[in-house]
């Protein structure tokens, strides 16, 4: 009889120790659900909660990457834990997202869950080892399970999901590279995909950042050159000084994209490359549509190469730009000799002021101010000039204006673009490249 009550005592104190040690909270976490389980996350690393409907696309991103996101002027990446461990989605058109905005080692992240559920308080001696069976997730993930008031709670380690130690690089599946990059890498890929898949999210903020700083919209016409430029400027770059933190930076970033001879006359080297990729006409008209102008100077160059290419031809030009500054002064300007290159000075008449274009130069231009996004009532077109033009328009208005080239432009008619701009599609075929990037319509 009293080794029974001894054995009664010692389960007394057992389970006021147990009670001792549930009253004494030194750990809180907030709790959620993802796929019909109870998860939590150490409210240490929870910056807050939010919820969201609108994310930016991120190009070539994995799966779970949802985009990007405005967090009161912090852009950051937004990862769908549901899709990174493999669980069913529930589809819900037009709805707001349950978001925990995680704080991981100086970086912010939104993690996407099923709904969230409230702050509970623990003692850290009861939350217990992982155990496989506790979870449809990689048991590295979890740091442990605790049981509250008859509920599990899968503990997550956030800090294992976003990053990686220097040890376990190259081992791990999954993390963030030390080098500061967002992008969380799928648990199956290799170290080559980890690197491509940070590239590609530093990337996409860098498109997000010439959008919002310089009105450069990065589509199939200029994203090819995109990536060249990221590989340049990526070297020796590391963490956030791969990233556009102003205009400076944008502008800095965005050198060597425009064309050569902007604003001002075509030297004899681009001129000649013009004037190659010109082909033989019959007809005894052409029609041109000069889209951003400026102050003319492209439309002088390209009006003397056309009559020097085709000197029975009669040439006519629409010279356009939104600029009304400097669409008011093309049709006036005069010029010191030297200025102007050899292959126009055939075209100049001496004035008392200085040498301006003779009028049949004169005549075959019409320079008019016009927004390219409005409607204009040219005829079938022959040529369109329209260099580092649609890269500076938003992604819709960039097809509104193809569009628009394929029912303004002849059979067999070019389309001149920016030197790092192209087209796709069945109905262009390219003739020149860099310096000169031509098109040919081809239905």
């Amino acid at each position: 009889m009293a080794a029974v009550i001894k054995d009664l005592a010692q389960v007394n104190a057992e389970l006021q120790e147990q009670k001792e040690r549930v009253d004494n909270v030194d750990f809180k976490m907030v709790t959620f659900s993802l796929a019909g389980k109870d998860y939590g996350v150490d409210i240490m690393n929870v910056k807050e909660i939010a919820k969201a409907d609108k994310f930016t696309y991120v190009p070539n991103a994995a799966s779970y990457v949802r985009g990007v996101y405005n967090l009161r002027g912090d852009i950051i990446p937004i990862i769908d834990l549901r899709t990174f461990f493999h669980m069913p989605v529930e589809s819900k058109p037009d709805s707001l997202e349950n978001m925990l905005i995680l704080h991981i080692n100086d970086q912010v992240y939104g993690t996407i869950v099923d709904k969230i559920d409230k702050v509970i308080g623990i003692n850290h001696e009861t939350i217990q080892p992982p155990h496989p069976i506790f979870g449809d997730i990689n048991i590295k993930y979890i740091s442990g399970v605790v049981e509250q008031r008859g509920d599990l709670y899968i503990l997550l380690d956030v800090i294992r999901i976003f990053t990686v130690s220097e040890e376990e690089k190259g081992k791990a599946r999954g993390g963030v590279t030390d080098s500061g990059g967002y992008y969380v890498p799928p648990p199956s890929q290799d170290d080559q995909s980890r690197q491509t898949a940070a590239a590609d999210t530093v990337i996409g903020f860098i498109i997000e950042s010439l959008a919002a700083l310089k009105h450069f919209t990065v589509t199939q016409i200029n994203e090819k050159w995109l990536r060249r430029r990221f590989d340049e400027w990526s070297k020796g770059r590391a963490g956030d000084e791969l990233q556009l933190k102003g205009v400076s930076d944008a502008d800095d970033f965005l050198s060597g994209f425009d064309s050569p001879c902007t604003s001002r006359f075509w030297d004899e080297d681009y001129a000649a490359a013009v004037k190659n990729v010109l082909p033989d006409l019959s007809a005894g008209n052409i029609n041109v549509w000069n889209i951003g102008c400026g102050k003319g100077y492209e439309t002088y160059s390209f009006a003397c190469i056309l009559k020097a290419r085709y000197p029975q031809v009669r040439v006519k030009i629409w010279a356009n730009d939104s600029d009304i500054m400097s669409i008011s002064q093309a049709p006036n300007m005069v010029f010191d000799l030297d200025e102007v290159p050899e292959y126009c000075r055939d075209f100049m008449v001496k004035g008392s002021n200085g040498y301006s274009f003779n009028q049949v130069i004169k005549d075959s231009i019409v320079f008019e101010f016009h927004d390219i996004l409005h409607e204009n009532p040219l005829p079938n077109l022959d040529f369109i000039l329209a260099r580092d033009i649609l890269s500076f328009l938003p992604a819709q208005d960039q097809d509104r204006c193809v569009s628009g080239f394929l029912e303004k432009l002849k059979n067999r008619g070019l389309v001149f673009l920016g030197r790092n701009e192209e087209l796709s599609g069945s109905s262009w075929r390219p003739v020149a490249s860099d310096p000169v990037s031509a098109y040919l319509l081809n239905e």
